[in-house]
């Protein structure tokens, strides 16, 4: 059993999200749409695209666009650190890079509220729900709307 299935078996029916940070806020996707996280690297700029696209990777030969949630939210840009992550959703027929500040823990949670219209500043159609963890509070992506975002 590899790691990847160690997850899946943990948690006993509950579904698990893979929780993360931008800036001092918490975020969250569902561990079943994530491909692999990776440590950030560098990434090819292209030219005429959206501002949060940051531009694309070379992931074992298979090119993979990469997104900005701090500029898709209207955050500062901050310069990666070495806890900086790129999360690798497959979502549709693709596969993209997410940019996160840090990746804290595969969590489930006890209750998942409907978003509010706007979350820590951020849309409220970017979200699922609101999560509530031991640890705190955390808003779980919609795929659909971070990844296809106009």
């Amino acid at each position: 059993m590899n790691d990847r299935e160690d997850l899946f078996m943990q948690g006993s029916g509950q579904e698990q999200y893979v929780a993360f940070g931008i800036n001092r806020e918490q975020y969250a996707i569902r561990i079943y749409d994530i491909h692999e996280i990776i440590k950030m690297q560098a990434v090819t700029a292209i030219p005429n695209v959206k501002p949060y696209v940051k531009g694309v990777i070379n992931l074992r030969g298979r090119i993979v666009p990469v997104i900005s949630l701090r500029t898709l939210f209207g955050m500062e840009e901050a310069e990666p650190t070495k806890a900086s992550r790129i999360v690798v959703v497959h979502h549709l027929e693709d596969t993209v890079g997410i940019m996160v500040d840090y990746v804290s823990k595969v969590t489930t949670f006890t209750d998942i509220q409907p978003p509010p219209e706007r979350v820590g500043g951020v849309q409220g159609g970017f979200f699922t729900g609101i999560g509530l963890a031991d640890s705190g509070l955390a808003g779980i992506l919609k795929l659909d709307e971070v990844l296809l975002h106009e």
